[in-house]
């Protein structure tokens, strides 16, 4: 398996990869394809992650997808650490994901600000 940055051709596997996970995953208003990292197996996209940059001081980590056949393998781990990479190499200052799965973002050093408990959203 390998990490590489994505291209407009991967945007078609990125997109079956996101629509595996309707109930999780926001559907609409996804990052371009170059926020996009991706995880190729035998020449198959299996993974994808978008770093999306807001400024010099926020980034996102979002639309972390791995196909259910290839979890538990390590790869959304690769994924977030090519993000985290990205993110220093741009000197972002910040980066926040709101996810579900908390404890794979926890293993990476994400906690809540201030020892806050809840992310509040409305959605309009």
């Amino acid at each position: 398996m390998r990490i590489r940055k994505a291209s407009v051709k991967d945007w078609p596997a990125i997109l079956g990869l996101i629509r595996e996970h309707p109930d999780k995953l926001m559907q609409d208003h996804l990052p371009r394809a170059s926020a996009f990292f991706v995880a190729v197996t035998d020449e198959k996209i299996v993974g994808c992650c978008a770093l999306e940059v807001y400024s010099k001081r926020l980034a996102e980590i979002r639309s972390l997808a791995v196909t259910e056949k290839f979890q538990g393998k390590g790869i959304a781990t690769a994924l977030i650490e090519a993000c985290m990479k990205s993110a220093k190499e741009k000197k972002v200052y910040e980066v926040l994901t709101i996810t579900g799965a908390t404890g794979l973002f926890e293993k990476h050093g994400f906690g809540t600000f201030n020892k806050e408990r809840f992310a509040l959203i409305k959605i309009l």
